[in-house]
Formats: structure tokens, sequence, C-alpha cells
């Protein structure tokens, strides 16, 4: 009997209705594990080269991770992955809630999908039964009342909800999955593949009491581990997010001169702290939330009464939308931003794509390159709440000017024209994330090189391997063999940006929320890490193993995008990186062409990839991937 995992993945084609199960053996799930890599498993095997990324030859996994369900804090993350319809690489989304331990406890690991259904449909699992449902009733219904509609329908409220709003209906190049009309696999438009199937919902109800699989090889050590968890909480780094959530680390960036303002002109923003996590906890917070089993509490549930109306249903942003549709846009008002939020959540929409798309508009208005003939009349300078709320919904509803956008800012800037392609801030057409390259340097390395775009979450930021760095995280850094902390401004500490890449990458693959297990700063290190796989499998397995997944995940995307005709060319900075930043720390700092291309060569050197990018033979053999070969 399998321990963590249930050794059964749904095989779903939509074009003819047929389902199957798959039950791979155990080396399978010791290869790969779950999560992503486990869909890059299937993804590299089953999907040819070149496909359109929404056409229904594309295949869409949705899956869990091995660590999903387990009773312990940050267990209950879901992936979604698919050829990108926004970059045309391999597409990767996360996110959390209690939907992905439900799932998990339907008694499957990963759903594969493929064709196109001839109608819009939603999938039930529940009680072992798979039953594909009409969804017409709800196809066109924003996220929250298709959630209701499908509850009353089954006849119970705690059926949890993952599904595509309007937003990934319309094709949105960069709309999202949502779970609990909350929480995103919001990047790389996996919501637009769901919904380019016909697909408008997964609803989950697992199994109860003694038979809720899948057995854990020793659960009174994850229950110990949950213990420790509760004890330490308030001495670790991750503390501060109950109190104030994601958006608490808005005055460090600020600081550090690393707070994107103006479309990534400036590091500072003056209104900065109208956006803080104390702001809003002081003004507009109606609770804490939080994901299945997790002690953090980390997520905002906002509610406004102003101009911006916000219902608490969708939440409140976190970190990277409060930044996006915030400093971004030059938007000081906490009260818009929230309403942006609830409109992305509402329709299903990538926050972060979506803020940044609005700011590019932004500045390609103050620059003269589009007029309000072009936006509908919205007049969009920098700091017009008005207008950013405006086309964020224009943007989720397909309409006017937001169609244009909606199609990512690479897209956007070739329909604009070649000025407008200098202010794009993109990595293979995937937008940046909230953490400003110049101010923390392994950015701009791992922005560039990183398989599916721009990504903020695939390793540990700079500056937290510096020598001013505290010991307790260079103590759980050195478990990986990091001992030689680097300045800040550093862009050639390139085994740490690597080597923390790698261990993200495992974090990934097992499903586990980067808060709260991680390599520095986080609740639990690597080698508790280690532990939980142990209890949850019974597995024996070290941190080097489980490091070799991480970079066997990491691998097998280049090697997808390398399929699909990427090369070192688009492992890329935008512009702007190039370019001086203005006021605060960073004012006058900028990347520089020469150290960047001397970083991105070493990356290649250490990950064992050719000049071009290219993993070696010799290296995806050392993977156990020489079917790649």
């Amino acid at each position: 009997m399998p321990y963590g995992y249930n050794g059964r993945i749904l095989d779903i084609d939509l074009t003819t209705s047929n389902i199957t199960v798959q039950e791979p053996p155990e080396s399978f799930y010791r290869t790969y594990v779950s999560g992503s890599a486990l869909a890059l498993a299937y993804l590299l095997k089953e999907l040819p080269a070149g496909v359109d990324p929404l056409g229904p030859e594309n295949i869409l996994v949705i899956s869990v991770g091995i660590l999903t369900g387990a009773p312990a804090s940050g267990f209950s993350r879901v992936m979604a992955n698919a050829k990108s319809p926004l970059t045309g690489a391999i597409g990767d989304a996360q996110g959390g809630g209690f939907g992905p331990a439900e799932f998990k406890f339907t008694g499957y690991d990963a759903i594969i999908l493929r064709g196109k259904a001839p109608k819009p449909v939603y999938l039930w699992l529940h009680n072992d039964q798979v039953e594909l449902l009409d969804a017409a009733p709800i196809w066109g219904k924003v996220t929250g009342k298709a959630e209701k509609y499908i509850r009353q329908v089954h006849g119970d409220k705690r059926i949890r909800v993952l599904q595509i709003g309007p937003a990934g209906e319309q094709l949105v190049r960069y709309a999202g999955i949502l779970n609990m009309s909350t929480r995103a696999c919001g990047r790389t438009g996996m919501g637009a593949v769901m919904g380019s199937k016909n697909l408008k919902a997964i609803a989950v109800r697992g199994k109860q009491g003694a038979d809720r699989p899948p057995q854990l090889a020793d659960r009174q050590k994850m229950i110990d581990m949950a213990r420790w968890g509760r004890d330490n909480f308030e001495s670790s780094g991750v503390y501060g997010m109950y109190f104030n959530g994601t958006p608490n680390g808005i005055g460090g960036l600020q600081d550090i001169g690393a707070l994107p303002t103006h479309n990534w002109s400036s590091g500072v923003f003056e209104k900065w702290y109208n956006l803080n996590g104390q702001t809003m906890t002081d003004t507009i917070l109606k609770e804490r939330d939080t994901c299945y089993g997790c002690i953090v509490r980390c997520k905002r549930v906002v509610e406004t009464k102003s101009e911006y109306e916000v219902d608490p249903y969708y939440g409140g942003p976190e970190y990277e939308t409060v930044a996006s549709s915030g400093s971004y846009c030059g938007v000081g008002n906490l009260a818009a931003v929230s309403k942006a939020n609830e409109i992305c959540n509402k329709y299903g929409l990538d926050t972060i794509s979506a803020g940044a798309s609005v700011a590019f508009a932004m500045d390609c208005y103050e620059q003269g390159l589009i007029t309000t003939a072009d936006t509908d009349g919205l007049e969009l300078n920098f700091g017009n709440a008005e207008a950013m709320v405006a086309l964020t919904e224009q943007i989720a509803k397909r309409e006017g000017f937001g169609r244009l956008l909606g199609e990512g800012v690479a897209r956007a800037a070739e329909q604009i024209g070649p000025a407008a392609v200098e202010l794009t801030v993109h990595c293979k057409g995937q937008e940046f994330p909230a953490h400003v390259m110049q101010a923390k340097r392994s950015l701009a390395l791992i922005y560039a090189v990183n398989p599916f775009g721009a990504d903020h979450m695939s390793h540990d930021h700079d500056p937290n391997y510096t020598p001013e760095t505290g010991k307790t995280t260079l103590a759980r850094q050195s478990q990986m063999g990091l001992i030689s902390p680097v300045p800040a401004r550093d862009l050639s500490a390139d085994k740490f940006a690597l080597t923390t890449e790698y261990a993200y990458s495992l974090l990934d693959c097992l499903g586990t929320c980067q808060f709260v297990w991680g390599p520095s700063w986080q609740l639990y290190s690597m080698n508790q890490l280690v532990e939980a796989v142990q209890a949850v499998t019974g597995w024996e397995i070290s941190l080097h193993e489980l490091m070799l997944i991480g970079q066997r995940r990491l691998n097998m995307m280049r090697v997808f995008n390398v399929r699909e005709g990427f090369t070192a060319a688009d492992d890329a900075l935008p512009p702007k990186a190039f370019i001086p930043l203005t006021g605060g720390t960073t004012d006058g700092v900028a990347v520089t062409r020469e150290e960047f291309l001397e970083a991105r060569e070493l990356y290649y050197e250490l990950a064992g990839w050719d000049e071009n990018g290219v993993p070696t033979p010799a290296r995806l053999k050392q993977l156990d991937l020489d079917w790649l070969v």
C-alpha cells in the first residue's frame, strides 16, 4: 500500500468524455514525486511540440503533492501545467486554500485533461465517482456565483471548487484558475487553457473519516512536527504575516529601493504607507483566513464601503497585487487596489499580469504613444485610481482597450509600436512580479532564465544571503552547502541563486507552501522537510535525493522549452533593466548587460547546460532523464 500518495491519476478526454485511471508504479513517484515534475513527465511524453496552447491538442495537468493534506502547516497546494498561451513555453502555476487537500482526499494525485468538450462542462469528483456535468447554468458567471451554484446543486457547502471565471472563458492570456474564489493558480495563463477546453470547473468532495486517503507512514511524527511549528511560530520569519499578511513586506522593499513604481521607473513610492499591511489591518481588514491545516493565517479578507465597494467573499489583496495595481500604477488608494483585486478574483485573472499591463498602458499614455482615442476615453495617467480600476475590469471582460492588454504586454506593445516595446517589463512574455531586480540582484538572472518567465517564487531573494544575514538563516542555508555569503547587489551570486532555485523547484513538486517550508527564513527548514517526506511516505530519502528531484523538474522544463524553439536569446532582460532607477536607495542603480551576460554564462555552466542553455546529454543522464536525450 502506498503512503502519502494515492497511486491513481485520472485521465480524461473531454472531446469524447472518456475517463480512465492510470496507476503508476512506486518507481514513478520516487523519480518525479508529484506536482509539476509529475506533470512534466506526462507533457514531455504525450504533448507534441508546436501545438497551439489554446487548441484542443494542448494537455492540462492539475496535480497535488505527496505532502498535500498531511496534518501540518503549509501542505495544501495545487499545481497546473500545460503549454502556456502567454509565453509559448512551459506553463506553471500554483495555488493554496482548502481545495488542494480536498482534491487529495478524493483518492487521486492528478488529473490529465485532453481535448475539448463539445459544450461547457464541469468535473465532479466524489465518493469514488467521476462525472462530467453540464456547465451551461454557470458559464459566463463570476467565480463566487458559480461556486455557490455548484454547492447548492449538490447540497454540500464543503465542496471545493477549482474554476475559471469569464476571463478564462474568453481566453485572456493570463487568466488564472481560482480555488475558493480567492486563491489563484494565477500565472502563465492556465485558466485560458482550461477555458479553451470548455471546462468551467473541477468540484471536489473527498472521503471522510478513517477511510480518507492517503494513509501516512508515520502520522504521529507529522503531528509532532505540527506541534513544533506551533511552538516555534512566534520566533519564525513568517510570524509577521499573521498580523499583516504579505503586504507586511512593502516597507522593507521601500527601504531598499525594491518596490516597483511607475512601471519600473523607480524602486520607491511616496504613498507606500497607504498600501502597507498595517494600514490594511487598521482600516479595511475584516478577518484573517488560512489554508488547510495552516497556523500562519496570512490570507487577508477585506471589506470596504467607499466608492470602491469590495465584497469580502473575494478575500483581499496580497503584496504582489498591492504593488502591481498600486505602486506599479502610482496608485496609493488601498480601496481602489482592493477593488482591482476583487475584479481579478471574480473574473479569474492573474493580478500580477493585470496590474503590470495597466502600468504599461499608463507608461505608454504618459509618453504620448497612446491617447484617449485608443483607450476609450480613459485618462491613463499614473496615479489615476479610477482609470486603473476601470481598465482592470475591461481586461477581465475582454472589452475596449482591455481586449488588447488581455494579450499581455509583449503582444500589446507589438501592436502599439517600437517605442512601446522599450517600455515593456517581461521575460518570455510574462510580466514581472513586484521585486526590483536592480536592488535584488540575483532576480535579474532568475527572472531571465526561469523556464516559465519572470517569477519571484523560484529561488531565495538576495539580500537573504549576505554577510549581514541572521545566523539562523545562514545556518539553514548551510544545510545545502551555502557557506560563503555575498554582498546584496552582487550578480555573481551564482551558486546561491542556482542552489536555492533547486530547493524551490523541489517545493513545487511536493506541493509545499514556500512561506512555511524552505531554505532560509521560513518556519521549517530543508532538513525538517526531509523528515516530513520520510514520515508521510515511509521512504528512506536524503536531502540530496530530494534536491535532485528539484533539479530534474527544472531540466525537464528546460527541455520542454528547447523543444518549442526557445534559445539563450529568450533568457533575456527587458530594456528597463539596464536603465538607472530614480529615487531612494536605488537612485541611479541599473544592471549592466556585461554583468548579466557573465552571470548567465556561469549559470549555464553550473547547471550543466551548453552555451545555448540546452541541458547536455550527460546532465540529463545524471538526472535519470535518459529518455529525453
